[in-house]
Parts: C-alpha cells; sequence; structure tokens
C-alpha cells in the first residue's frame, strides 16, 4: 500500500460509521484480483430477480449490482447508487445497501453498483470507469425481466461516486475510443453527494492526499488527456441536470469542489444547482439524516411524480 493510499485512509477512517460498514467480507489475497478483465461475458438471470438480488456485469469478483425493487406501486424511473470511499478498494458496495433498500420502500428501482477500486480489486484508471459505465449498462440487459423503466435513470453517487455519477452523465460526449464512450443506457440526471467533481483541483489541492493522482496514473500536467476525459469539469456541457449537494463544514472534499463545478456548468449552460446541506461528509449516506431527505426530494424532481 502506497504512503499516499495509507494517508487517504486514515482520513477516512475518522468516522466510525463508515469504518463499520465498509468491510469486505470475500477479499481474495492481495494481488489476485488485480488481473483486469473487463469481458461483460457473464450471463445475467433470464427471469425476473428477488429484491437485493446480487448480478453479474462482468466476470470479475468486483464487477456486480445489487437491484432493489419495490414491492408496492412503483414510481417512474431507476435510480443507479455509486458509493464512494475515494476509489479504494476498501470502501465497497456496502455503503450504498441502506440508500438502496430505502430509495425501493419509497417506490424507486434501484442499482447499487460495485466495481473495481485501487488496490486488490484492480481498479483505477481506465478500470474503474470501464466497470461504472458497465455497470450502468448492464440495466439494459435485465431492464425487461424486472420491470425497470429507463426511460428515467438519475445517478446518486457519494463522494468518489460524485465524480463517477457525473462523468458518466457525460459519456455521451466522450470520443469513441475512450473508456466508456457509447453508453447503452444514458444517464437523465445526477445528484452528486459531496462529490469529487474537479478532479484537476483535487489533485492540484492534494484531496485525499494523493489519492487522485493514484487513480489517474499521474499529476494533471502529466496527463492532461486523461483528466480531459476523466474530470467531470472537463467534460462539460453534457447536457444532463445536475444536482450537488454539499456542506460547508465537509472535511474530506472540500465545497469548493461542487460549487466550482456548478458555476462552471451553468456558464456552460448545463442544468445545475448547488444545494447546500449540513452536517459532515458522511451524512449524505445515512438514510436518517436531513441530506439523505435532500437527495431524495431531487430524485423525485429528476424522475417525475
Amino acid at each position: 500500500m502506497t504512503v499516499s493510499r495509507r494517508r487517504a485512509l486514515a482520513m477516512l477512517a475518522g468516522s466510525a460509521a463508515l469504518a463499520a460498514c465498509s468491510t469486505s467480507t470475500d477479499r481474495p489475497a492481495e494481488g489476485t484480483a488485480a488481473e483486469i478483465r473487463s469481458s461483460t461475458s457473464t450471463a445475467p438471470p433470464a427471469g425476473p430477480v428477488t429484491s437485493g438480488s446480487k448480478i453479474q456485469y462482468g466476470d470479475d469478483t468486483y464487477q456486480f449490482g445489487e437491484l432493489y425493487l419495490p414491492t408496492g406501486i412503483r414510481r417512474p424511473g431507476t435510480a443507479v447508487i455509486i458509493h464512494g470511499g475515494f476509489w479504494l478498494s476498501d470502501y465497497n458496495a456496502s455503503l450504498g445497501t441502506d440508500l438502496a433498500q430505502d430509495l425501493a420502500t419509497r417506490g424507486w428501482a434501484a442499482w447499487n453498483l460495485e466495481y473495481r477500486r485501487l488496490g486488490y480489486t484492480g481498479g483505477g484508471w481506465p478500470t474503474t470507469f470501464q466497470d461504472t459505465a458497465a455497470g450502468i449498462d448492464q440495466l439494459a440487459v435485465i431492464a425487461g425481466a424486472n420491470g425497470l423503466d429507463l426511460t428515467k435513470v438519475v445517478a446518486i453517487g457519494h463522494s468518489a461516486g460524485g465524480q463517477l455519477a457525473a462523468w458518466a452523465a457525460g459519456r455521451g460526449g466522450l470520443p469513441a475510443d475512450a473508456p466508456g464512450a457509447a453508453p447503452q443506457v444514458p444517464l437523465t440526471g445526477v445528484i452528486s453527494q459531496a462529490g469529487v467533481l474537479n478532479l484537476t483541483r483535487a489533485a492540484e489541492e492534494n484531496v485525499g492526499n494523493g489519492v487522485v493522482t493514484e487513480l489517474l496514473g499521474g499529476e494533471p500536467d502529466e496527463l492532461p488527456d486523461r483528466y480531459r476525459l476523466a474530470d467531470p469539469i472537463l467534460r462539460l456541457p453534457i447536457g444532463v441536470p445536475v444536482r450537488a449537494l454539499h456542506s460547508r463544514t465537509d472535511g474530506n472534499v472540500p465545497f469548493e469542489q461542487s460549487r466550482s463545478y456548478v458555476d462552471a456548468a451553468v456558464t456552460a449552460g448545463d442544468d445545475a444547482v448547488l444545494v447546500e446541506t449540513t452536517g459532515d461528509h458522511f451524512q449524505h449516506i445515512s438514510v436518517k439524516s436531513a441530506a439523505w431527505a435532500l437527495a431524495v426530494e431531487h430524485l423525485g424532481e429528476l424522475t417525475g411524480p
């Protein structure tokens, strides 16, 4: 483990709630999952699944999503939950489980997405981005059997997941040979929960103690083309509504990450709104928090009544 990753983990470990819900029980031996396998040949279930079922979108252990379905009347649209944790292997999709379950009780179908991350799960550039794209596109495969409404697909991403959500919303504008290009399931909205929406600035300001440069493999001045493909603020305009929820007292991801993105998005002509919340970085993933209530409110706005 690199020094920067240890520092990032130490910073995140300051929240007991996050540490409690991020322990993986299916870790392979160090290095065994680091082989980059981008195959999506794993066959999904042919018929409908039980709510909470794990569905592979690729052959790797960490290429899966969990589909949560309402038991009663369904609301329009589908929500994609993309968890955070500074793109590190030590933080997994369990961070999004409560959110997905809560949305299902409110009538939304929710797809809780896992992806390969920095460390023993074999993520980084371009793997993490390929997985995010393939995981969202898997909805097209499983939609029919499970009654999913893909006319409105909104990604809700926390922290690093906010970066991936905003990036995924702009996939339609990527060059044809870029990771994640040509989406099969376009996102129609994004709710970023304290997202890292300005990767270039985050790298320059050492947000996460160097984890952004680990994600992309170098500094912005060393890999400008890669940052142009991966950095949400450099992909504007994307033509997709973005609601950036962030607290000024966030001690993990600076409030300026959301404010700078929204300012740039509005200038570029996009529908983007900065929504100030209260509390710390992790309030967003507590279903009893005011920050989560705001996320649910904006999901209703973006999917319709």
